[in-house]
C-alpha cells in the first residue's frame, strides 16, 4: 500500500531508503554511499541522515545510528545490549592483554610501522601483533625500504569499529611522545 502523500511510482521515502541501507549494508556506510542510494548531493544525504538520526533516537525503536570509521551504521544502544546476551552469539573475544593494546597504541599512532620500530618504542617484544591481525585490529600496509624490506603495520577498520572512533584523527593527542604511559595501570 502507498502512504498518502507519495505515488506508487516515486518508491520509498528518502528515510525509508537510509534506514534500510544502514539496515542492509552490515557496516558503517559512507556519507558519498548514501548520497548515492538517496540519489541527492552529499549535503542533502548528510540532511537526510541528521533527521533520521533524530526520528530514530525520539521513537525510541531500540537501535540508534551511529557516526563510526568514516560512516554511519545501525547499533544497539549500550543500555539494551545486556538484555541481548541469550541471542548474541559467539560470546566476545577475550580482553586484549596489556602488551597486546600496548603494541596496538603504538600502531596506531606511529603507523606505518615495522615490527622492529615498535619493539624499540615499547622496550619489549611485539610478538603479539600476531594476535592483533587475528582479531582484525592490524594489518600489513606496505614494506619498508630499509634493509630486508621489514613489513609496515597500520590500523583496519575494525578497529575504528572496536575504538568508536570515526577516524585516526579521533585518537587523543600524546603528552610526551612516550608511549610508556598509554593503556596501563
Amino acid at each position: 500500500m502507498t502512504p498518502p502523500g507519495r505515488s506508487a511510482l516515486t518508491g520509498p521515502s528518502r528515510q525509508a531508503l537510509l534506514g534500510a541501507a544502514l539496515l542492509a549494508a552490515g557496516r558503517p556506510v559512507t556519507l558519498r554511499e548514501l548520497a548515492l542510494v538517496l540519489g541527492v548531493p552529499e549535503d542533502a544525504a548528510l540532511r537526510e541522515v541528521k533527521a533520521f538520526t533524530a526520528q530514530v533516537a525520539s521513537a525510541d525503536l531500540g537501535f540508534v545510528v551511529e557516526a563510526v570509521a568514516g560512516g554511519y551504521r545501525l547499533v544497539v544502544p549500550p543500555a539494551t545490549a545486556p538484555h541481548l546476551s541469550p541471542l548474541l552469539s559467539p560470546p566476545p573475544l577475550p580482553a586484549l592483554s596489556s602488551a597486546a593494546l600496548e603494541v596496538l597504541a603504538v600502531i596506531a599512532y606511529r603507523q606505518p610501522v615495522t615490527r622492529a620500530e615498535i619493539e624499540a618504542m615499547r622496550g619489549g617484544s611485539a610478538s603479539t601483533v600476531v594476535t592483533l591481525q587475528e582479531r582484525e585490529l592490524v594489518k600489513v600496509v606496505g614494506r619498508s625500504d630499509a634493509v630486508g624490506q621489514p613489513l609496515l603495520y597500520g590500523t583496519t577498520e575494525r578497529f575504528l569499529l572496536e575504538f568508536g572512533l570515526t577516524s585516526l584523527a579521533e585518537l587523543p593527542p600524546l603528552e610526551s611522545g612516550n608511549f610508556a604511559h598509554l593503556l596501563r595501570s
